[in-house]
Formats: structure tokens, C-alpha cells, sequence
């Protein structure tokens, strides 16, 4: 299948591109680079997908590992988007690109609405306007602001965020069911819950924490480290998609759908109980100043797993001390030993 994934020099996209050209399928990872945080970062994720920064050209289609290409473009960008959607007749659009950040969303309001409203409709258009029969995109355990009533299920209401960023990732899932109902395109929202692993993002806690530890800076935990997430390691959102990725399209070729998957470990850990193996992880003891609650934050998240498993027979593997050593090790070979 040809497959493009915007936001490929991004967190998942980087390692859910890597899966999917192993696989055999032809992938056109899409990004803009924008400066969120540092590109420096964004440019080594995609040197890992054979895309060199010195090919890079604004809307120039380039080529990198095997099964791989690359193309710098910005989902705002309508016209250009389409010219591709025409010239490369995509199986599949997986989209991921997107205006991260919970925090940023309250200071940065425009970004969210130029990025994740405007950026996904152009997506949306493309797809109706090109006959692309496949969309999976993602959303965001944020939608479910602060339910109580755990664990979380896809039915859940979600009429009620506490951030931005939220609000568009809810918008999202409205208006791709609005496409699924005009225009018959198959599609799939993924939830996802709190991802961490090797190449996350720097304005992530595992990031930030990790840093800090280990340079012997505080950490701060905010509403006093009464908190607690959903950790999801990043193999395990990508196998899950994979795994929701083929049996959707060998099950829907010929009536189209539209569904939610929540995507997390189903096993929420207190946030001291993080620090804790970042701890054991690094050898190092934290700094930990306690704080007040932040605006637009939840209190807990926390995943029920149940339709993962029954429609699609995936359940994440990955415990959190395996996948925070794994992202300590990533951390200091690409930071500290270099």
C-alpha cells in the first residue's frame, strides 16, 4: 500500500513511518518542521528514516531508507496538499501532524486552530477530493477531560475539555465523522494515552525529568505529585496502530465506517512512582519541588483497553521500568556521549 503519514519527523510518525516501510509498504512521511521545540531533534528523527537535511526543499518530494520518502509541507498549505493527494493516489492517510502541548494551547491559542482545525480540514478535503478510501488520525486521551470514571471507554462523553488543545482534538474527531458520513471515507480516531519512549518529545515529563536528574536540576510536580497517567510505550502505540490498520482496511473495502480506539497500557501509574523509575533507571536521586495544579491539566488518565482487545487482539506489552530504561539509554547515548 502507499501510505502517507503527516508528521513523520514527529514522535510516532518517525517510529510508525520505520514499522511500515519494514513491512513493505510505500511511505510519504509529510512534516513542516515547525520550531515548537528544537528541529534539531525533528531533522536526527528523520536521518533515522535516510532523509538527509541537506535534501530538504519546501514541497519536494525526496527519497530516504528503503520504501521511504519524505516531502517538507505545511497542512495549511491547501493547494500544494492536493497537488500531492493527486500525484501519488494514496491507499492510506495516516495523520498525525498536529500542534502538540496542553500548556502551549493556553498561550499559543492560534497555533492550535491554524494547525489542528484548518491543517486537519485541508487533510479532510483532500481526501474526499482525491477518492482516499482509508483515514486513520489522531486524537488524544485529553478529549476526556477530567471523567471520573475510570477506566475511561471510547463512550465516554467528551463534550466538556479543559484545554485547547483538547477542543481541537474533539473538533477532529467531529469533523472526520461529518467526512465518513457525507463522503464514505473509512475512518479511524486513535486516542492515545500519554506516549513515551526513545525520541519523545523534550516538553514531555520522561524528557524533562530524565534532564533534570540527571544534571542535577530540580523537577517539579504539579498538584503536589498527586497525579496519575497512562503511560503508553512507543512500540505499543505502533503496533496497535498497525494492528488497526490492516484489519480495518481488509474488513472495510467494502462497507466504510467510522470508529474511536482508545490506545494505552490500561494500568495508570502515580506520578511519584514515575519519578521513582526514572530514578532506578538513571542511578540518580530527583529534586522534587511540589507545585499546584496547572491549568487545562487532568487529574488522571486511564485507559480502558477492552475494544483494542476484542476488535483488534492487542493489549500493550511494555512495563513502565522497561520502557523508561529503554528511553534513559536512548537519552544518554544521543545527549551525553556525544
Amino acid at each position: 500500500m502507499k501510505i502517507l503519514v503527516t508528521g513523520s519527523a514527529g514522535f510516532i510518525g518517525m517510529h510508525l513511518s520505520l514499522l511500515l516501510s519494514e513491512q513493505g509498504h510505500e511511505v510519504i512521511g509529510l512534516d513542516n518542521i515547525n520550531s515548537y521545540y528544537d528541529t534539531t531533534l525533528k531533522y536526527n528523527r528523520l536521518k533515522e528514516q535516510g532523509i538527509l537535511t541537506e535534501n530538504i526543499i519546501y514541497n519536494k518530494l525526496i527519497s530516504g531508507n528503503s520504501n521511504i520518502k519524505f516531502i517538507k509541507l505545511d497542512l495549511q498549505d491547501a493547494d500544494n496538499l492536493h497537488t500531492l493527494f493527486v500525484k501519488q493516489n494514496f491507499d492510506v492517510i495516516i495523520n498525525l501532524a498536529a500542534q502538540a502541548g496542553v500548556r502551549y494551547s493556553i498561550t499559543n491559542p492560534k497555533d492550535y486552530i491554524d494547525s489542528n482545525i484548518i491543517g486537519f480540514f485541508n487533510v479532510l478535503e483532500a481526501c474526499r477530493n482525491c477518492s482516499v478510501k482509508h483515514l486513520l488520525f489522531a486524537s488524544s486521551s485529553s478529549v476526556y477531560g477530567n471523567s471520573n470514571n475510570f477506566p475511561i471507554s471510547e463512550n465516554e462523553l467528551t463534550d466538556k475539555p479543559i484545554s485547547l488543545y483538547a477542543a481541537t482534538k474533539k473538533s477532529n474527531e467531529l469533523m472526520a465523522y461529518t467526512y465518513y458520513h457525507l463522503f464514505g471515507i473509512n475512518t479511524i480516531g486513535l486516542r492515545f494515552f500519554t506516549v513515551y519512549g526513545p525520541w519523545g518529545r523534550p516538553d514531555m515529563a520522561l524528557f524533562k525529568f530524565t534532564k533534570s536528574i540527571l544534571e542535577g536540576k530540580p523537577i517539579k510536580l504539579f498538584n503536589k505529585g498527586k497525579l496519575r497517567r497512562d503511560f503508553t510505550y512507543i512500540d505499543d502505540i505502533i503496533n496497535a496502530i498497525n494492528k488497526i490498520l490492516n484489519k480495518t482496511i481488509i474488513e472495510n473495502e467494502v462497507k466504510p465506517k467510522y470508529d474511536i480506539i482508545n490506545i494505552g497500557n490500561g494500568n495508570p501509574i502515580h506520578l511519584l512512582d514515575f519519578v521513582n523509575a526514572i530514578e532506578k533507571a538513571t542511578k540518580k536521586l530527583a529534586i522534587i519541588e511540589l507545585d499546584e495544579m496547572q491549568d487545562g491539566d487532568v487529574f488522571e488518565t486511564y485507559a480502558c483497553t477492552k475494544k483494542l482487545k476484542f476488535n483488534f487482539d492487542y493489549l500493550p506489552k511494555v512495563s513502565l521500568e522497561e520502557g523508561i530504561n529503554e528511553f534513559v539509554k536512548w537519552y544518554i547515548n544521543h545527549f551525553l556521549l556525544k
